[in-house]
C-alpha cells in the first residue's frame, strides 16, 4: 500500500501544556481511520498539525512524500493534497452555493468557470442538494452547510480528506444526514482521517481506529479490537465509560496520604460502599509498598503506576505497572520465614477476587480484580 501521510515523531505544546508527544502514524492509500478520545486529548491539534495550521515543536510530516515541515517547503502546494473539514462551516456568507463551491478550484486549480460548476453540480447531486446551488449560506440548515462544506473540499480533489468532528456544531437532528454523507464517501476507497466522538459510526464507517490519551495514540486497533476488545486500561475506561483513578509514584516518600484521599474521593463520587473503599485503599497501600521493596530494593527513585477502574456493574480493577527488577508478587509464599515480612500479600489476596502478573517490555504489571 502506498503512503499518503507519514508523521514521525511529532510533538506540540501550548506554553508550558504538552499536548502531543513523539506521534507517530502511517496513512495508507484507502485508510478510513477514526480518532477518538475525551475531550483535549489532542485529536484536533493532531489533525491540524497536518496541514501546519498548528506548528509542532519537532517531527516530521511528509504528504504524499512531500515533507510539509521541511524548511523551504513549499506548504501551500502541498496542503492541495489535503482537505479539511471544521467543525464550523466557514462558507462565505456573501457567496451563494455555487460561487462557494467553484472559487477554490478557479483560483488554485486553474479551472474553467464551466468546468468548475460541472464538478460542483456533480457533487450536489451526489449529496441531494441540486436545488441548493444558488441559495445563499444563511437560507440553509447547519446539516446543509456541513453538507456543502464537504462538497467544497471533494471539488479539490484531495488525496486525503480530514474530518474534524463535522457533527459538533450541529443540532442533533442534523447529525444523521452528515453522517450518511460520509458513509457514502467511506465507499469511495477515499482516504479519510475523522475525529469523532460518533462511536457507532465511527465502529461502521473505518478501518482503523486510534484512541488518544497521554499525549498521543494511546492504542490503536480494527473497529473490533477497539469497540469489542480494548486492551490498554484508559481505552476500556472511554469505550466502556467505565469511571478511572490515576496516580503516579516518583520516589519512595510519595504522598501517601494525597493518594488514599484520592482513591476515597473516587470511591465517593461513584457511590462506592465504605466497605469497599476501605478494601480498595488497604489493597492499593499494600501492594505499592511491596513492589517498591521488591522492584525497587534500596532505592528511592521508583516509577509505579496505579490505575483503578470501576463500572457500572460494581466490578472494580486495580492495575499496577512499574519497572525496577522482575517481581512477581504473587509468586512470594508469605508463609515462609525469610525474615521479611509480607503480611501485604495475604492482604491482597484476602480482598481480591482474582489477581494475575506478567512481565512485559521491562515492565511488571499486576492486574487485581477487588
Amino acid at each position: 500500500m502506498k503512503p499518503l501521510i507519514e508523521v514521525k515523531g511529532l510533538s506540540k505544546s501550548f506554553g508550558d501544556l504538552k499536548v502531543l508527544e513523539n506521534v507517530n502514524l502511517t496513512v495508507n492509500e484507502g485508510d478510513r481511520i477514526a480518532i477518538i478520545g475525551g475531550s483535549g486529548c489532542g485529536k484536533s491539534v493532531f489533525l491540524r498539525s497536518l496541514e501546519l495550521l498548528e506548528k509542532p515543536d519537532s517531527g516530521k510530516i511528509f504528504i504524499d512524500g512531500d515533507e510539509i515541515t521541511a524548511r523551504g517547503a513549499n506548504v501551500p502546494d502541498i496542503r492541495k493534497k489535503l482537505g479539511m473539514v471544521y467543525q464550523q462551516f466557514y462558507l462565505f456568507s456573501h457567496m451563494d452555493v455555487m460561487d462557494n463551491l467553484c472559487l477554490a478550484p478557479m483560483k488554485i486549480k486553474k479551472m474553467s468557470r464551466k468546468e468548475a460548476e460541472e464538478k460542483a453540480d456533480y457533487w450536489l447531486s451526489q449529496v441531494g442538494l441540486t436545488s441548493k446551488a444558488h441559495a445563499m449560506p444563511d437560507t440553509l440548515s447547519g446539516g446543509q452547510k456541513q453538507r456543502i462544506a464537504i462538497c467544497r473540499s471533494l471539488m479539490m480533489e484531495p488525496k486525503v480528506i480530514l474530518f474534524d468532528e463535522p457533527t459538533s456544531a450541529l443540532d442533533p437532528t442534523m447529525v444523521g444526514e452528515v453522517l450518511a454523507m460520509i458513509r457514502v464517501l467511506s465507499k469511495r476507497d477515499l482516504t479519510m482521517l475523522i475525529v469523532t466522538h460518533e462511536m457507532n459510526f465511527a465502529r461502521e464507517v473505518a478501518n482503523r481506529v486510534l484512541f488518544f490519551a497521554d499525549k498521543g495514540i494511546y492504542e490503536e486497533g480494527t473497529p473490533a479490537e477497539i469497540f469489542d476488545a480494548p486492551q490498554k486500561p484508559k481505552t476500556k475506561a472511554f469505550i466502556h465509560r467505565i469511571k478511572f483513578f490515576h496516580f503516579d509514584i516518583t520516589e519512595r516518600t510519595f504522598d501517601l496520604m494525597g493518594f488514599q484521599g484520592g482513591i476515597a474521593l473516587f470511591g465517593e463520587k461513584y457511590n462506592m460502599s465504605q466497605s469497599l473503599i476501605w478494601r480498595l485503599q488497604l489493597c492499593s497501600e499494600e501492594i505499592v509498598y511491596e513492589m517498591m521493596d521488591g522492584s525497587y530494593p534500596g532505592k528511592d527513585k521508583v516509577d509505579i503506576e496505579v490505575d483503578i477502574s470501576y463500572s457500572d456493574d460494581g466490578s472494580l480493577v486495580l492495575l499496577l505497572k512499574c519497572g525496577g527488577n522482575k517481581y512477581n508478587v504473587l509468586d512470594i509464599d508469605e508463609t515462609v520465614d525469610d525474615d521479611k515480612d509480607h503480611l501485604g500479600i495475604t492482604i491482597i489476596k484476602n480482598v481480591s477476587k482474582s489477581n494475575k502478573y506478567e512481565y512485559k517490555d521491562n515492565m511488571n504489571v499486576l492486574e487485581i480484580i477487588i
